[in-house]
């Protein structure tokens, strides 16, 4: 009970959600707790420290390989004969060219597996790519494959919209589709490189865009958003979790302890909501159901879009169950029982979409980067979950993850039910129609042994009935007396005697 009475739920500083840096702008457990920008700049940082270090490597291996040369070539140097002569000139000439050559491909692999530059292929390089792909390899299926119905309607939306910007509009499309198509020679890159690819694009885009329209950041915001539609419906299939990352496996690790913590319930995690509120219970089911739509979009924007609306019932649930207004410390908490509710799909593999490859200024500011800062930790929070964060005792929780036990009463399963349906609308409906079926069946007992009661009443009755008729019948037995005969009966023409003469008969 004390230790009940010293829970104070899940709480999370607001500090906690913004950059490390303190640069003011929402910061990301993928990106080390850094915002987009932040993250940039350290990444670019690493990655020139590695290229300097390889660089330093290559050259460390060249002296290496020169000295060993020296010192071989001094020690066996001898005064050979004159006819052999021409062949060891040959000989050494073929070391040197072998030497360079190995070199400048030591070199070139170095410089073009971290140069920038390296991810943007020449037109000739890919046409001649292209050509020895459809005439001596089977061509990719994303390379051959249909466009899909949401591709075309998004390329088609596009050019509408860069129709109403006339001139840099046509810049635009030009840029965007030679940048698509440079990404189709990228498929062996990493995630985070091929992130990087993108970003960069966004950031050229928007100083362009920014020169452009003299700083209007609100046109360039409108733009943007227009140039990530179009660009990630057209790069969804090979970006979305690529074969390069271990997307796939941490949605399945996700999913699984999701649903080992099928268990916890909504008194553990602090929730203020009481689903027995109709309106409660109905911004319940449709923030789980926005959750789970996320998976169905390609935009990164659109994925956002559905988290938004899932806080925002989440908050309307908090208003209407406590009548005042949420606040952060119980909306995190709610999110968490939503998101273990719900186990939506691909979990992972849609935050690590999000974060590579959204406009950074969404990420960054506004509610859609503090909805989805707010779900990283959610997400953050349910894999480190443990007996601690719900008050539990080591050994309860660890009954519980293994399926030995459950939080609910299992003696009882009409308690279970009833303390189940606080915060499952599944079971209570369960509870309420297990409540019907029982009242109908008291009922129908109760009218079964009406029926039979009446059934022997009526059998008693008839009986009953029939002994005292026998009784009357024995103590006055009945009598047949004759009838008497009428005056004139044996008068046989009377019946053609006028009507005023014909005898009256009287019965005695």
């Amino acid at each position: 009970m004390s230790q009940r009475s010293e829970r104070r739920g899940i709480h999370v500083d607001q500090s906690e959600l913004l950059c490390k840096k303190g640069c003011g702008y929402f910061g990301n457990a993928a990106w080390q707790g850094l915002c987009s920008k932040c993250w940039r700049e350290e990444y670019q940082r690493a990655r020139q420290r590695q290229i300097q270090e390889d660089w330093a490597l290559a050259e460390k291996l060249q002296r290496e390989e020169e000295a060993a040369y020296v010192s071989s070539h001094s020690s066996s140097q001898t005064q050979p004969p004159q006819s052999h002569s021409q062949p060891s000139l040959a000989t050494f000439s073929k070391f040197e060219e072998k030497k360079t050559n190995e070199k400048t491909r030591k070199v070139t692999t170095v410089k073009k597996f971290f140069s920038p530059s390296s991810r943007t292929a020449p037109k000739k390089a890919l046409v001649s790519r292209l050509r020895e792909s459809h005439e001596g390899k089977t061509p990719s299926p994303s390379i051959t494959r249909q466009s899909s119905i949401e591709t075309d309607r998004a390329s088609q939306d596009f050019l509408e919209f860069l129709k109403t910007l006339q001139k840099p509009g046509r810049e635009i499309q030009k840029q965007s589709r030679a940048f698509i198509d440079s990404m189709g020679n990228k498929k062996d890159l990493s995630a985070e490189e091929l992130s990087e690819c993108v970003q960069d694009f966004y950031q050229g885009m928007s100083d362009r865009l920014l020169n452009h329209y003299k700083g209007s950041s609100e046109k360039v915001d409108r733009v943007m958003d227009q140039v990530e539609k179009y660009i990630m419906t057209r790069l969804y299939k090979s970006v979305f979790c690529p074969e390069t990352s271990d997307d796939e496996k941490k949605d399945l690790v996700t999913q699984r302890r999701i649903r080992a913590l099928h268990w916890v319930t909504i008194q553990m995690l602090c929730v203020p909501v009481d689903e027995e509120i109709p309106e409660v219970s109905d911004s319940v089911v449709k923030a789980i159901t926005d959750v789970i739509e996320m998976d169905s979009k390609r935009v990164p924007r659109d994925k956002l879009a559905f988290i938004t609306s899932c806080s925002k019932h989440i908050f309307n649930a908090i208003r209407v169950t406590k009548n005042e207004p949420a606040s952060a410390d119980d909306f995190l908490p709610t999110l968490i029982y939503i998101v273990l509710k719900a186990n939506p799909p691909r979990l992972q593999s849609n935050i690590q979409y999000i974060t590579r490859f959204c406009n950074p200024s969404r990420l960054m500011t506004g509610e859609d980067g503090y909805y989805f800062t707010n779900l990283c930790c959610a997400v953050a929070f349910i894999e480190k979950l443990d007996a601690h964060s719900l008050n539990l005792s080591p050994e309860d929780f660890e009954r519980y993850m293994s399926g030995q036990a459950s939080p609910r009463r299992q003696d009882d399963p009409a308690a279970w039910l009833q303390s189940g349906s606080r915060f499952n609308p599944a079971l209570s409906q369960i509870h309420q129609n297990l409540s019907v079926l029982s009242n109908l069946e008291k009922r129908q007992q109760q009218v079964i042994e009406g029926a039979q009661s009446l059934q022997t009443e009526l059998a008693e009755w008839q009986d009953s009935v029939a002994r005292e008729v026998q009784e009357i019948l024995e103590r006055y037995p009945l009598e047949i007396k004759s009838r008497a005969s009428a005056i004139d009966a044996e008068n046989v023409e009377n019946d053609r005697l006028p009507p005023p003469l014909q005898p009256q008969v009287f019965a005695g």
